[in-house]
């Protein structure tokens, strides 16, 4: 190894723990929140163009679900196996996984824009787009698909920055181009009076500055692993990404799947509760990534010192980022309580939206209470190449829990069964997942020795 890259191993594997989980959750929690920013961002100035307009927003995140789901597989499919691989000191093998994942997420990205066109308007309908809202939709949602390859790869370039504990550089990338994409929605929108396209294209832009951003880390020689053609692994190695990888396709395609449920499912009570629908997610999201932010900094310390044998730093990184997720969220939500119908009207100031939004938005500040178990034990078990149990929680938020939640509360209560489908859901993903977090710390080995 050469000098850098044992001082980034003692880093790793040396740095006290919760100091370390810090240092790289700080960076990810900011990408997180600015990543969200901007998607808020984009509410909000569609949302001055009319209620159908800001319904598709909510039905394009569909859209956006889908790519990033293929370009999370292979980024922290990639990401779990690097970091583990770094871990035991073999930089080649890191290089040969990078390499794949990068050009298997752009080819993922290509081929979704391909069928996307070809299938647009069936496919918008499918995402819950109503007829007033399709035409805004096809609109940005074209957008959203020239820069499906930029962001599917983006994905992969951010979790392989971040599993090498280089999450500053991840940050960089990332929040260079939210911010902007905001910059692209005042200027397009506003100036240029190009309304929903100019939305779209804003964000397909700052798709592929965050993208060069990100391809330049490994270009200028500031990751252990590179991006080089031919290291291109086999399909064996593919294969082994995608498994590893599953979990987090399972998350976020589960997550498409459920946005397409519930505008689906909310397009019966009109454009308004998809529209205030749309926005509760979009605030829930942001919420979300705080916890999101934290556990990615655990990702790459749990992978790290579970490929070196350092199971204690494991397990102390687990608890330490449980606790912390707690307190913030729970701080969150406490605060949230008193400001659900301000935040909904930021975005739409329509009285029906602001009334089915705000009831939804505090059940969504109820369920915040149980997410961050959820949350680092699912991010724990996909680190350490735990691909089964990690896949099986990861499909429970989103889809094995919310999906017959919205179905069958919706037919009982009507639009009182979407508004805490969410919620119902979060609760009954937190009890089905405490078990196999007991079971796995009470089985955890002694540092150095083989499972």
């Amino acid at each position: 190894m050469t000098e850098t890259q044992s001082a980034q191993y003692r880093k790793m594997t040396q740095t006290p723990v919760p100091r370390l989980i810090v240092q790289l959750g700080i960076p990810t929690t900011i990408s997180m929140l600015v990543t969200n920013i901007y998607n808020m961002a984009d509410t909000w100035f569609v949302g001055q163009v009319g209620t159908s307009a800001s319904g598709a927003v909510g039905v394009v995140f569909g859209l956006m679900a889908v790519i990033q789901a293929f370009g999370f597989m292979f980024g922290h499919g990639a990401g779990s196996i690097i970091s583990r691989h770094l871990g035991a000191k073999d930089v080649g093998s890191a290089t040969r996984y990078a390499t794949t994942s990068f050009f298997g997420s752009f080819a993922a990205g290509t081929l979704i824009a391909v069928l996307g066109f070809a299938f647009m308007d069936p496919f918008m309908r499918l995402l819950g787009s109503t007829e007033t809202i399709l035409p805004y939709a096809r609109t940005y949602g074209a957008c959203i698909l020239l820069g499906a390859p930029f962001m599917a790869s983006s994905c992969v370039l951010n979790n392989i920055l971040r599993y090498e504990g280089r999450a500053a550089l991840a940050m960089i990338g990332l929040t260079s181009g939210s911010l902007l994409n905001i910059f692209g929605d005042w200027l397009l929108m506003n100036v240029f009076g190009l309304e929903v396209l100019g939305a779209g294209i804003s964000t397909a832009v700052s798709q592929l500055v965050s993208f060069s951003l990100l391809f330049f880390m490994f270009l200028s020689g500031r990751t252990q692993s590179k991006i080089r053609p031919r290291s291109m692994g086999s399909v064996s190695d593919l294969l082994q990404i995608c498994r590893t990888g599953l979990p987090s396709l399972i998350r976020q395609g589960m997550g498409s799947v459920s946005t397409m449920t519930l505008n689906s499912c909310a397009r019966l009570y009109g454009d308004a509760a998809v529209a205030a629908m749309s926005i509760v997610t979009r605030i829930a999201t942001f919420v979300f990534s705080v916890a999101l932010g934290i556990g990615q900094g655990f990702q790459p310390v749990s992978a790290f010192n579970f490929g070196a044998r350092k199971y204690s730093r494991v397990r102390t990184g687990y608890f330490f980022t449980l606790i912390s997720s707690e307190i913030l969220l729970g701080t969150v939500a406490a605060v949230g309580f008193f400001f659900c119908g301000p935040l909904v009207g930021f975005f739409r100031n329509d009285p029906e939206v602001i009334a089915i939004g705000t009831t939804a938005l505090t059940a969504q500040f109820v369920a915040l209470f149980f997410q961050p178990l959820t949350i680092c034990s699912n991010m724990l078990f996909q680190s350490i190449g735990h691909n089964r149990v990690a896949s099986l929680l990861a499909s429970l938020r989103s889809g094995l829990c919310f999906l017959p939640a919205v179905l069958l509360l919706s037919t009982v209560l009507g639009l009182r069964g979407i508004q805490i489908a969410q919620p119902v859901a979060d609760i009954c993903a937190f009890v089905i997942t405490l078990p196999f977090v007991v079971r796995f710390f009470r089985t955890l080995p002694p540092d150095g020795m083989d499972l």
